[in-house]
């Protein structure tokens, strides 16, 4: 049987890859966290692959708290970039593929039209700087990966925007929600979906060599206060939301306007239907309070 270790198996991604790998019987999966696998180890990564021929890893595993990476560096790095080198490592030794998660803010935020897979770099934070780093280390050392940015993720799982806004929007009569940043959700059930239909894919096709960088999210555009007032209309909360503006919102890392993704590439190699964002809030609001 084909097997899959999954890193960071506790986080919102890996958590969904859960609950979707009872349905994908032909694939055994491997989930990691933290307590199982350390991958900042070269020597653990090493001790734990060694012997059980794995053919695929998803690495869900990631330093996402944006604004404390601008106060912890040295650890943002060690998770979003060193390990990631590990991983590379590892697997090219293996002969893994590799499927990476990494994010929007490897831009600048700065731009007006979705962003496709071979636009300029510029981060504007160590968040964006390490993730980007990262990358770079999969793309030089292991040739076969495939890498997926993605952007404004949430699920039933751990902390996250949606989870959020329902809790404030239960107890507070109206909320300020900034309105000049512009992007798209991503319901991370359908990312998870979407990776192991990748899987099977290459898996399935042995000329397969469309490897490289992706973006994924939902369909559609919007700003985080179209999203929060979506979230209360289908939570049927009483809470109203108003606009503010990035400049009024204090925070450490400097947020982009504008992180839009084109999903043009994935959608064509990968043959994906991609639901649009609107849809996709109900199902995720159903699974918390079933």
């Amino acid at each position: 049987m084909t097997k899959i270790l999954v890193t960071g198996s506790n986080g919102q991604l890996g958590s969904e890859i859960k609950e979707l790998s009872s349905i994908f019987p032909e694939f055994e999966f491997i989930f990691t966290d933290v307590a199982e696998l350390d991958i900042t180890s070269p020597k653990a990564l090493s001790d734990f692959i060694t012997g059980k021929k794995i053919k695929y890893l998803i690495n869900c595993a990631a330093y996402t708290n944006v604004d404390q990476a601008e106060k912890d560096e040295e650890t943002a790095r060690l998770i979003n970039a060193i390990a990631v080198k590990n991983l590379a490592e590892v697997s090219k030794l293996h002969e893994i593929t590799p499927i990476h998660i990494s994010t929007d803010y490897v831009f600048s935020g700065e731009g007006f039209k979705p962003y496709q897979e071979n636009e300029t770099i510029a981060p504007q934070g160590v968040y964006g700087n390490t993730k980007f780093e990262g990358e770079e280390f999969l793309r030089t050392i292991c040739l076969k990966h495939i890498i997926i940015r993605t952007s404004w993720l949430y699920s039933p799982f751990g902390k996250n925007f949606l989870k959020t806004m329902i809790n404030l929007g239960k107890d507070k009569d109206q909320l300020g929600v900034i309105v000049d940043q512009v992007g798209t959700p991503t319901y991370a059930h359908d990312l998870a979906s979407c990776i192991i239909q990748i899987i099977k894919k290459i898996h399935a096709d042995k000329d397969f060599n469309d490897y490289g960088t992706y973006h994924y999210s939902n369909e559609g555009v919007c700003s985080w206060f179209d999203f929060a007032s979506e979230i209360q209309i289908e939570a049927k909360n009483d809470c109203k939301i108003n606009t503010i503006e990035s400049k009024d919102f204090k925070c450490l890392a400097k947020r982009p306007h504008y992180s839009v993704l084109n999903k043009s590439k994935i959608k064509h190699i990968f043959g994906l239907d991609i639901p649009h964002w609107r849809g996709r809030i109900s199902h995720c609001i159903n699974r918390i309070n079933s």
